[in-house]
């Protein structure tokens, strides 16, 4: 069904303990990060993304420095452990804090679990774009992915059983653990992935170099990049409108704080285990059957034809339901091909222009979706136009699909005719 061949199955079993441990500790951040922005007030939204903007900003500049010096065996656990550490602070702060400060400690919250999710998320990939190559990826990516849902089951039903009885700062040291064991598992991916060939041993020893701006320049002058950078600021611009919409529906139903948390960890692990079923049976078939490009535009057409639905009947079912399909169609089959767009690409790409356009652009296009929705609104113009507004954008995104898988086809096969 997968298509294991031999010397593969041992850095799977790190591939997967690797992604399982980030996913696992993001969602069991997740659904705390949920309700603390609902508290913070929906009106307020949009400043808590454009503070999200400026954060991953800044943080690009250092993550671009440690790149540059250190190789990947040193600077993947640094990173780790710094958003540990803050986890440790935050775990502090809410069980030290008065109540009245509360909200701002959510605000924060709000803001730094949004960039850490992008980050760590975005260094997994890179490091295993680094040890498989294009034929590899398309075969093991979405059986990789499944991993990373069986990860977020795990943190999304810890969250929604324990959000009643347990103190939230409590469940942030769950998921300090968890980052640790990440640490450890990459590690023993690393040690592996000199045997797979698909980087020499002198490259994945030694610091990457370049420029802490390359991961901009580059991608800037690069179409392929460029082009990336706009699948990714589409996908982001349609999701941001969909979760306004569910945010506001969980404060208008759910008036109590844990019954909110539990809400959101409710609909994640919906999501999850419909991603798991496909991850595990249809992912590899459906990319075999349709290529990147075919695949890639799966997401844009079922979002095109969600949006148009809700335009017509912006129901709690309707919202509920396309929010479920779609991250799942997200997580199953657009995000691990999107991954095999960058095994063509220089190994300075993979980490650099990457990170670039996981973080950056993505939350770029978060910004446009909230103040767009927030303009919307401001018109008096209500849900339907907001669906509306997004059908277009997901028909042009389509297209962009189309055009990447057959950009990354040649590319490909260019490589190939280098190597023989």
């Amino acid at each position: 069904m997968i298509g294991i061949r031999p010397g593969e199955g041992p850095a799977l079993a790190w591939s997967w303990a690797y992604i399982f441990s980030i996913l696992a500790a993001y969602y069991v951040l997740r659904p705390i990060r949920d309700q603390m922005g609902v508290a913070s007030g929906l009106e307020n939204l949009p400043w808590l993304f454009t503070a999200t903007l400026v954060g991953m900003l800044a943080l690009n500049v250092p993550f671009g420095f440690l790149v540059k010096t250190l190789p990947r065996a040193r600077f993947v656990p640094l990173t780790y452990r710094f958003f540990a550490l803050n986890i440790l602070l935050f775990a502090l702060a809410l069980a030290l804090a008065p109540p009245e400060a509360e909200i701002w400690i959510g605000r924060v919250f709000f803001v730094w679990l949004s960039i850490f999710n992008l980050f760590v998320v975005s260094i997994f990939w890179a490091t295993i774009v680094d040890v498989f190559n294009t034929e590899q990826g398309k075969r093991l990516f979405g059986f990789i992915a499944a991993g990373a849902t069986l990860g977020a089951i795990a943190g999304s039903a810890t969250t929604a059983g324990l959000a009643r009885s347990v103190p939230t700062w409590a469940l942030l040291l769950c998921a300090v653990v968890l980052l640790e064991a990440a640490v450890f598992s990459m590690r023993g991916l690393a040690r592996l992935s000199e045997r797979l060939h698909a980087v020499p041993a002198a490259e994945t020893r030694a610091a990457i170099g370049g420029s802490i701006w390359a991961g901009l320049t580059r991608t800037l002058a690069s179409p392929y990049l460029l082009n990336i950078g706009l699948f990714l600021l589409l996908f982001s611009v349609t999701s941001t409108f969909l979760y306004f919409e569910q945010a506001g529906i969980a404060k208008r139903s759910f008036p109590d704080k844990a019954a909110q948390t539990a809400f959101f960890a409710q609909v994640d692990l919906l999501v999850n285990v419909l991603t798991l079923g496909v991850q595990l049976f249809l992912t590899g078939r459906i990319v075999r059957r349709l290529g990147v490009g075919w695949t890639l535009a799966l997401l844009p057409a079922i979002s095109a034809i969600g949006f148009a639905a809700l335009a017509l009947a912006p129901t709690i079912a309707a919202i509920v339901a396309f929010q479920v399909l779609r991250r799942a169609g997200n997580f199953a089959i657009a995000r691990p091909i999107r991954e095999v767009l960058f095994t063509v690409v220089p190994r300075e790409d993979r980490y650099k222009a990457k990170s670039f356009i996981d973080t950056v652009v993505y939350r770029l296009g978060d910004q446009v979706g909230a103040w767009s929705f927030t303009g919307i609104g401001a018109l008096g113009f209500g849900a339907t136009a907001v669906a509306a507004t997004a059908v277009p954008l997901s028909l042009a995104w389509l297209v962009n699909s189309l055009w990447l898988g057959r950009a990354q086809e040649r590319r490909a096969l260019a490589a190939r005719e280098r190597e023989a």
